[in-house]
């Protein structure tokens, strides 16, 4: 099929503007017209106007409208053109946005980046070392909370630049996982338990991985979920005796320091060793045990700061990733390193 040339583009269709393809879509999504005007803070005359010309444009291009009138209450009914306009002008708009993003991206203009609830900390005072150089440079710099689960899913779509978190690794597989990032590690370590049982029923300063099965658990998702996993295989909550599953570790400090349940809570040793120094509060009054021995392969909880492998290099060093990558840099030398 021969392509148009820019000349022979339809006068109609170069007459269609991008917020009339926001109109349609947010009109599509709320059924009617005053309720895409109330999304849009616009009157509903506004609104009509826009479909009305849009109806026109299309009913010439292509035999048929977009939006049909249902009467006083019901929602708008779109034929065929237009849902298939719809799916067209979401992805032109997705695609636009995508690429300003990309060359704010390329300029320096804009920076995103990713944390975890425990590596928030370390990153802001990494910004701190270079929010001068942002400020002069007028640089957006966004800073958005991160699940474990997410990290890699969001670098690789792009909607993050840099993201400061953990990632599990296991023997063998590691290779494969971390291939398209470039990794700063800041340390890794396996996993700690946090536990409201006395020293006589539960004695000492270590645990064995293999003995999980007689503790009443605290198990999360994310880190914890995927450690657990790789040790006893995606049925591990029929192996073990999981007396509570949480999305957060406060809730589980929480239901530990009650006496809701009792038992043990499996985290991140950083997390356990800042418990016992008290630079956790809100796990106060908690023993920490380091867990011991593997039950299957070798997983270890790496934390660090990830990009997109090859993205640094493509940049000059005065870009924000390189600013901020080498500021976090210097900061990962400090002993306070958080957990």
């Amino acid at each position: 099929m021969a392509l148009l040339g820019p000349q022979q583009y339809p006068a109609e269709l170069l007459d269609t503007t991008m917020d009339q393809l926001r109109t349609l879509i947010v009109v599509r999504e709320t059924g009617t017209a005053l309720g895409a005007a109330r999304r849009l803070g616009r009157e509903q005359s506004s609104v009509q106007k826009q479909l009305d010309t849009m109806n026109r444009t299309f009913a010439a291009l292509c035999g048929e409208e977009l939006v049909l009138k249902q009467g006083r209450g019901r929602d708008a009914l779109f034929t065929a053109t237009g849902e298939a306009m719809v799916d067209l002008a979401r992805r032109t708009l997705g695609e636009w946005s995508d690429g300003v993003h990309d060359a704010r991206r390329r300029l320096g203009r804009t920076l995103s980046v990713g944390t975890t609830r425990y590596t928030l900390g370390f990153l802001l005072d990494a910004v701190e070392r270079v929010s001068e150089d942002y400020e002069r440079d007028d640089v957006d710099l966004k800073v958005t909370h991160v699940r474990t689960g997410d990290l890699f899913t969001k670098l690789r779509g792009k909607e993050l630049d840099l993201v400061c978190g953990s990632v599990v690794v296991t023997e063998g597989e590691e290779a494969e996982l971390l291939a398209p990032y470039e990794v700063m590690e800041w340390r890794r370590s396996g996993l700690s338990l946090l536990t409201n049982l006395p020293p006589d029923r539960l004695p000492g300063s270590s645990f064995r991985a293999r003995d999980l099965r007689r503790l009443s658990l605290v198990v999360s998702g994310g880190v914890i979920g995927r450690v657990l996993k790789a040790w006893y295989g995606p049925d591990y909550r029929q192996k073990l005796t999981v007396g509570a599953e949480i999305e957060a570790a406060h809730y589980g400090f929480e239901l530990l320091r009650s006496g809701v349940v009792s038992g043990a809570m499996l985290v991140t040793r950083g997390i356990g060793e800042a418990a016992a120094d008290g630079r956790l509060p809100e796990a106060g009054g908690l023993r920490t045990l380091e867990i011991v021995g593997d039950v299957g392969p070798t997983t270890e909880v790496l934390v660090g700061v990830f990009t997109r492998s090859g993205e640094r290099d493509a940049y000059g060093p005065g870009h924000p990733l390189n600013l901020l990558w080498e500021a976090l840099s210097a900061e990962s030398e400090r002993w306070w390193l958080r957990p």
